[in-house]
């Protein structure tokens, strides 16, 4: 589990289902994940909430994804993930997305900021964020996070994406900063947005 100031996020359960598919299945939301997608049945929304639990047992153990919780409420309201990117793999892509009905909060940078603690914590030296043509809030979001603009590429997904990328050195640490980077113990980030200021 990774813990910020006001999310939570924590491994995908058979419960998520439901919430999943909700999200998912709005086109402002679906439309700018990469690859696009359209709204799903709920057994394949089954498939893939399944798929992505199991998949953790199949992986690098800092890789994974991760349902974005507001703590307190304890509401779902997006998903984050860091993942290789597709063909080659060699690339770690940092992700999310969020219901649109808490976009413009914050919520995507902070969660997105807290995973690349949780990379650069576990070894890594280097992530990358891929955004669609047009996904303003997208790169946006990319941009608060502390990555860098390197161009536009189609050999992750035979599709034209925007490409960020953030270097470990070049990660800003918030005043009072990460307290741990153990599995056992959540991640703690805080002030994370005074540090971009």
């Amino acid at each position: 589990m990774i813990r910020t100031a006001r999310l939570l996020l924590r491994p995908w359960t058979l419960d998520d289902i439901e919430v999943a598919l909700e999200m998912y299945g709005t086109r402002e939301v679906s439309r700018w994940l990469a690859p696009a997608m359209e709204r799903v049945s709920t057994v394949a929304m089954h498939e893939h909430v399944l798929g992505w639990m199991t998949e953790d047992d199949s992986i690098d153990p800092c890789q994974r994804r991760w349902v974005i919780e507001l703590l307190g409420s304890g509401e779902v309201v997006g998903g984050a993930w860091l993942l290789p990117l597709p063909p080659a793999d060699l690339d770690l892509q940092v992700g999310w997305w969020l219901a649109s009905k808490v976009w413009g909060r914050g919520f995507a940078a902070e969660a997105g900021h807290a995973v690349a603690h949780h990379a650069f914590g576990e070894g890594l030296d280097e992530l990358f964020a891929v955004v669609p043509p047009g996904n303003a809030n997208g790169a946006a979001t990319a941009r608060r996070i502390g990555m860098e603009w390197v161009g536009t590429t189609e050999k992750y997904y035979n599709v034209s994406l925007e490409v960020y990328r953030l270097r470990k050195g070049d990660l800003d640490m918030a005043p009072g900063g990460v307290v741990r980077f153990s599995r056992e113990e959540p991640i703690r980030v805080s002030s994370w947005r005074s540090a971009r200021r």
